[in-house]
């Protein structure tokens, strides 16, 4: 299990672990991405890193290697319904839940990024800053980034007055600007403060 100076997954060597980790928690629009990525120690990828340390660029070309080099991965979602019914740390936990649902192999062991499990049925250990300390947890938040943003992409085709295609659904002032002026649309979480203020 490639660590980052990490005694994060002491004992797990020989194990077929997963990392997961989120994307699209703080965002006022769209969905919550999640990815489940099981490395493959023999084809070791190098540059991971946590998703926010790296440019665009190195995670799009990171996200290649992983799809390619890794054992299993998977990128699953939590909507933005299910955002507004749940709460964003419920939906982030079922979107991180069917992620690991949805490897091709079952892992023995799952480390997630942060303070809480998702309920899998497999063992599970959470770690803070996972995202800088194991690779798998690295490589889950590089899949977890890119595909999401992939997404928000497509999502701008559909909604171009928003900005989606610059701030990813983020609160920036731009985004707030165009909530103001264009109102509320079905991608935008409406448990969300800065929106439920605009819906009286």
């Amino acid at each position: 299990m490639p660590l980052f100076g990490s005694s994060a997954a002491d004992g797990l060597e020989g194990m077929l672990v997963c990392g997961v980790d989120e994307a699209g928690r703080g965002p006022l629009a769209g969905p919550v991405s999640a990815a489940a990525v099981i490395l493959d120690a023999s084809n070791p990828i190098p540059g991971l890193n946590d998703s926010k340390k790296l440019t665009e660029k190195q995670r799009d070309k990171l996200a290649l290697l992983i799809r390619e080099r890794a054992l299993a991965w998977a990128v699953a979602y939590a909507s933005v319904e299910e955002i507004d019914e749940l709460n964003i740390l419920q939906a982030t936990l079922l979107a991180m839940k069917r992620a690991v649902q949805a490897l091709s192999i079952q892992p023995q062991w799952v480390l997630v990024d942060g303070l809480y499990c998702p309920q899998t049925g497999i063992a599970s250990e959470a770690i803070v800053k996972g995202d800088s300390k194991v690779a798998a947890i690295a490589a889950a938040s590089i899949l977890a980034k890119t595909d999401r943003d992939a997404l928000m992409l497509q999502l701008h085709e559909q909604y171009p007055q928003y900005g989606l295609n610059i701030h990813k659904g983020y609160p920036t002032a731009a985004h707030l600007a165009a909530l103001r002026e264009h109102g509320v649309t079905d991608i935008h979480r409406k448990s969300f403060k800065p929106v439920r203020q605009l819906l009286g």
